[in-house]
């Protein structure tokens, strides 16, 4: 029997991360242009507290930008993956990263228990993303290299995602030269 430290961590924990993303991401580039068209009416409808500049701006995102950020995220969790591989999982990039992907598929699946139905991103979140996330971890502790998770860490780990997912977007309207859905 191995004792803590003993296992190696292997490129199915950090690589897996990136493989994992693909598959979860590939779900919202199939699905977020069209469920954002029909579902927009609905939303506003059913939540009128939310700012309107927030239903514009999410109304304002085109199937080429959303690809453009998809893109731009994934050199983000690729980065985050190689850094994972090269300190074999010790990297405190990596380890975020791998926090924020699963508090990301936690978040897609309160959005669709919010709306009562389905959200993009919401099938790979319990079939991928959570269960990637919790046997990642569970090899990065098997391995002795998991740093410890205070309720901080999970805060740093969200705003690293919102942070790197509004960035993302950012990227996108440049290159796509969308301009600001804010009004004049």
């Amino acid at each position: 029997m191995n004792s803590p430290g003993d296992e190696e961590v292997g490129a199915a924990v950090t690589i897996g991360l990136l493989a994992a993303w693909a598959l979860h991401d590939a779900e919202e580039l199939a699905t977020v242009p069209g469920w954002w068209r029909r579902e927009l009416p609905a939303l506003r409808e059913r939540f009128p507290t939310v700012p309107e500049a927030v239903w514009r701006r999410a109304g304002s995102v085109d199937g080429r930008e959303f690809a453009l950020a998809v893109g731009a995220m994934a050199a983000v969790v690729a980065a985050a993956s190689a850094a994972g591989r090269l300190t074999g999982g010790r990297s405190a990039a990596y380890q975020a990263a791998l926090n924020a992907f699963g508090l990301h598929g936690l978040v897609h699946l309160a959005q669709a228990a919010l709306v009562r139905g389905y959200t993009p991103g919401s099938a790979t979140s319990p079939l991928v993303v959570v269960p990637f996330t919790l046997w990642a971890r569970h090899r990065l502790r098997r391995a002795g290299v998991l740093r410890a998770t205070r309720p901080r860490d999970l805060a740093v780990g969200l705003g690293f995602a919102g942070a790197a997912t509004v960035g993302a977007h950012a990227v996108a309207r440049r290159l796509t030269g969308a301009t600001s859905a804010r009004p004049r």
